[in-house]
């Protein structure tokens, strides 16, 4: 996440676009929790759900690195909304603030929940992999894996950020690697099948319907919480030496992995295997190919390398939504105690809070559930920060703004279009898709999280204001 404040406070031009780069790297990991859930929708449609999320991607994030640019001092996403809508009053009350705040709320609550997908997914592959883990529940299993690694995270983090950084560059190279080499294997050794693909483009009782359109819809709206996660490229601009070209070539490469990795694994797990066995295997198909491509000996290897890959990145999420919180109590947003360190600089009280709302949404059972519910908040916080942006690209006050980077001219209207896409398309997309698949267990989950800032935030400004 890139709620930089605390960690960077100056902005000072450090860094070019091969560390906008490898900030962003560890996105294409996001694709596990769906790849068996789009599949059982779209079967190999499926793929182009992914290269239109990435195109959006870059739509979105060009929007979201002028927007870094304009306000060098503003935390990310949430923190752009907030600057452009401030001067919106509601009697005492700063409704910019509450915007901003519900935008950093919802923004937090889709990196947060990468915690509890993934100690799922782990769940999952333990269970899949190791004999000894089969006997046991896959919901106490996952839950055991959550506390375990929640556990050791906190502790790590509990002297200092220092060694999370270094984890944090890890996942930039080890993520990538068991991706790319499950994903490459059933080309090299033949076992792909074009035919697989070709022969299930569409469910045979696909039509083009209002519902079906829908349904499109809200997997758009998880799709782009995995591939457009990688905006961190863009939100970096302050940061970045000379921003004018490392902003464009940071997108373009961050985007070029992102359609790489998302496609080859998608196109992979199908070509591979077949609709009907990805879809048996909706949580962790990536198992059934390192088995067909490395045999037992090698897909434990490999999948132990997936799973060292899953920790980092609930690692990487962990300290990002901590300090997001840390951030927002700050920023008066939140009440105190989430601002609160411990003598070596670490958000403990927010860690704490994040793991155990995070075993909470273990309970969900199921990653899609816990991905369906977050990727609410991701549409809201996307929704918020497209519309600042179309306000502030029309808005004399901030038109005349310096800049050290600027999207192609009528970008304004672009994000207007994406805006709207997420706010109300997404969003009632992701609700009837829910509704359909798993009743209104996911949507009432991610509404109850998104409302419950409401009260944070009034009880926060009571206390403010004593």
């Amino acid at each position: 996440m890139e709620e930089k404040n605390d960690q960077i406070g100056a902005f000072a031009r450090t860094i070019d676009w091969r560390q906008g780069l490898s900030i962003a790297i560890g996105v294409p990991l996001l694709i596990l929790p769906s790849i068996g859930y789009f599949t059982k929708y779209v079967w190999a449609f499926s793929i182009f759900i992914w290269l239109f999320s990435i195109f959006q991607g870059f739509m979105q994030n060009l929007a979201y690195g002028e927007m870094a640019s304009m306000f060098p001092d503003a935390s990310g996403l949430p923190g752009f909304a907030q600057e452009v809508f401030k001067e919106l009053k509601f009697k005492r009350w700063e409704l910019g603030k509450l915007i901003g705040g519900f935008s950093a709320w919802s923004y937090w609550f889709a990196w947060n929940a990468v915690l509890a997908i993934f100690s799922l997914l782990i769940g999952q592959y333990l269970h899949g992999l190791i004999p000894a883990f089969a006997s046991i529940d896959l919901g106490v299993l996952s839950l055991l894996a959550g506390i375990i690694i929640f556990t050791l995270l906190i502790v790590i983090s509990y002297f200092g950020l220092a060694g999370g950084a270094v984890l944090g560059y890890i996942l930039s190279f080890l993520s990538i690697i068991p991706l790319i080499a499950l994903s490459v294997m059933p080309f090299i050794k033949g076992n792909f099948h074009l035919a697989n693909i070709t022969n299930s483009f569409l469910p045979t009782d696909w039509n083009w319907d209002f519902k079906h359109i829908m349904i499109l819809f809200g997997i758009m709206a998880m799709a782009q919480w995995s591939a457009c996660a990688w905006e961190t490229a863009a939100i970096y601009a302050p940061e970045y030496k000379n921003p004018k070209k490392d902003i464009p070539k940071a997108l373009f490469y961050c985007g070029f992995i992102c359609i790489f990795t998302f496609l080859l694994v998608q196109t992979a797990c199908i070509g591979a295997l077949g609709v009907e066995a990805v879809i048996a295997e909706p949580f962790s198909p990536m198992l059934l190919l390192a088995r067909q491509s490395f045999g037992e000996i090698g897909a434990l290897i490999t999948v132990l390398m997936l799973i060292a890959s899953m920790v980092l990145i609930i690692q990487t999420a962990f300290l990002g939504s901590a300090r997001a919180m840390h951030s927002m109590a700050k920023e008066g947003n939140l009440p105190k105690i989430f601002g609160k360190t411990n003598k070596y600089g670490t958000p403990i009280f927010a860690m704490i809070f994040t793991a155990l709302f995070n075993l909470g949404l273990i309970f969900l059972k199921t990653p899609s559930a816990i991905l369906s519910a977050s990727a609410i908040g991701y549409v809201f916080a996307n929704g918020i920060s497209l519309f600042a942006f179309y306000k502030a690209y029309n808005d004399k006050k901030f038109v005349q703004l310096s800049r050290d980077f600027r999207a192609p001219k009528g970008w304004g209207k672009v994000a207007l279009f994406f805006g709207i896409l997420n706010i109300p398309l997404y969003l009632f997309g992701i609700m009837i898709l829910n509704s359909i698949d798993m009743g209104w267990g996911s949507t009432i989950v991610g509404m109850a999280v998104l409302l419950l800032y409401l009260p944070l935030w009034y009880y926060t400004q009571r206390v403010n204001s004593k």
